[in-house]
């Protein structure tokens, strides 16, 4: 139970700091630059679709609404972050988040646009790695810059939580 608890609370409190990073990034894109962010009501859509059977959608956007759908994306977009960041934990070791080092979270953060291009995209209609979008290109280049910066974001949530006190290795 011990060695669990040392994986989950640091997980949650890194998976949820890089997210959030994730989050401001994509506000300072959105009010900076004009460059909107994910329709997070449109992941919680095709999230609530899973129950019945259905993973895979034409176009998501065209999908019956479902109650709740922009709180369960936003819930998954954080629960997921948390889950990157165990990863993260699991591979590297718990040790990782009382010396946080910055390669294994970047490629980390790198290696997470698997889930989007591979799964999410797909599911929702925008075909593998964007292929069915307008500009798949920008949308890839979006995707990978912004899965380096949640990356970027588990570095700074480690660092954060190896500076708070009374931890140990």
């Amino acid at each position: 139970m011990q060695d669990l608890m040392r994986l989950i609370l640091p997980a949650v409190l890194i998976g949820a700091g890089a997210t959030l990073i994730l989050d401001l990034w994509t506000l300072f894109l959105a009010r900076a630059l004009n460059i909107p962010g994910l329709n997070w009501a449109m992941v919680g859509r095709w999230i609530g679709h899973f129950p019945k059977g259905q993973f895979m959608h034409q176009n998501i956007a065209a999908a019956a609404p479902v109650a709740g759908e922009k709180a369960l994306g936003w819930l998954a977009h954080y629960l997921i972050g948390v889950i990157f960041a165990a990863l993260l934990l699991l591979i590297c070791g718990p040790g990782w988040a009382h010396q946080p080092t910055l390669a294994p979270a970047l490629i980390i953060g790198v290696l997470t646009v698997a889930a989007p291009f591979l799964l999410m995209q797909p599911g929702m209609g925008l075909g593998v790695a964007a292929s069915n979008t307008p500009k798949p290109h920008t949308a890839r280049l979006r995707s990978l810059l912004s899965h380096s910066v949640f990356g970027l974001g588990l570095y700074g949530a480690g660092m954060f939580w190896a500076w708070l006190p009374g931890q140990t290795v």
